[in-house]
């Protein structure tokens, strides 16, 4: 007498559970209460710059950029709420890339016309990419970390960091911690997601010994491709960037912390991928959607037959947006496009 083997139970996807239990309640739970008035000079006189979708991961939802008309600080309005960063931010590593090696490198070099730091401290340093860059061409300096998530500790696992702080450095417990200690400490492309960027960029100064420097590598609001693309500029991807900030206003918060203004540079951090990531977000925004975990109901056979169909046919349109970034970088990055600066700034000592 034969007898089958057990047949298991089709397997559950645990992801798509979570995201359709938390889409059930509703999407207003996401977004905090509207903001009357700008969260870097306190001015009121705001207007919406763009409105747009999750251009990301086109999860459900819309949002509104709001730019002060007193100091130029865009910003988030309304932002979200843990819950919405929670949601919203989870595995956007899957639509990310970090920087490249070369970039990386490009940052480190930047910082070698100044004597070798002994500490340095990257802030938002994720899984420590650029720790393990740095630690080439800087091997004597001990490189720690901080992030808002556990990615830092997998960063000290494998070694790309000595220390690794989770949390934002504004809190009071971790910047009591590591207050005057770092020869260097490193800001790139974070300020923008911080919820609170002039808190934030507050404490990394405070995190420097007297004579240390500070390097910050920030978004341009001001580049010219962020009113000729709209929401389809890398620059304003919603809902990832919460706030733009001017260089004036970096330049305003340094100076008011006892700093010197040692370099700015808005031609090396610019980043020729504006038309190739603005041409594919466009593209994929108007094929039918994915199936996605957040998707309450599975595309049907006509949707995905021709998405299958269509995505092949905007190859030749992302490559082309791809050569042209290439092409024009070395005018565009010398211009009023380019999209990112770098400022470098040393911490005087009180007199």
């Amino acid at each position: 007498m034969s007898s089958s083997a057990p047949v298991a139970p089709p397997a559950i996807d645990l992801r798509r559970a979570k995201y359709l239990a938390e889409l059930a309640q509703g999407t207003a739970r996401f977004h905090a209460a509207r903001r009357d008035s700008c969260p870097w000079c306190g001015g009121q006189r705001l207007r919406t710059r763009l409105t747009a979708p999750d251009v990301i991961q086109r999860k459900p939802g819309t949002f509104t950029l709001d730019e002060c008309q007193d100091c130029a600080h865009v910003f988030q309005n309304p932002g979200l709420t843990p819950e919405g960063a929670a949601f919203y931010h989870r595995d956007r590593d899957l639509y990310e890339r970090p920087p490249s090696r070369r970039r990386n490198r490009q940052r480190v070099r930047a910082m070698l016309r100044f004597p070798v730091p002994e500490s340095w401290l990257d802030v938002g340093t994720g899984d420590g990419d650029f720790p393990a860059v740095a630690q080439e061409l800087l091997p004597y300096t001990s490189f720690d970390g901080t992030d808002p998530t556990p990615r830092v500790l997998r960063a000290r696992a494998t070694e790309r960091v000595e220390e690794a702080y989770v949390g934002h450095l504004t809190s009071p417990r971790l910047l009591a911690r590591l207050r005057s200690r770092y020869d260097v400490v490193s800001v790139f492309h974070q300020l923008e997601q911080s919820p609170s960027p002039r808190e934030e960029l507050g404490a990394a100064i405070a995190a420097l010994r007297p004579g240390g420097h500070l390097v910050l590598e920030l978004t341009n609001p001001q580049s010219a491709f962020a009113a000729l693309l709209g929401k389809w500029w890398p620059g304003h991807a919603q809902p990832r960037q919460a706030h733009l900030i001017p260089l004036a206003n970096v330049y305003e918060v340094l100076e008011s912390h006892n700093c010197t203004i040692l370099t700015t540079d808005e031609s090396t951090p610019h980043t020729p991928t504006d038309l190739a990531t603005a041409t594919t977000r466009a593209l994929a925004q108007a094929l039918p959607s994915p199936d996605t975990p957040w998707r309450v109901t599975p595309p049907t056979l006509l949707q995905h037959t021709t998405r299958a169909a269509l995505t092949p046919a905007t190859v030749p349109l992302r490559l082309t947006a791809a050569a042209l970034d290439h092409a024009l970088a070395p005018v565009l990055r010398r211009t009023g496009f380019s999209n990112a600066y770098r400022v470098i700034a040393r911490k005087d000592p009180l007199p």
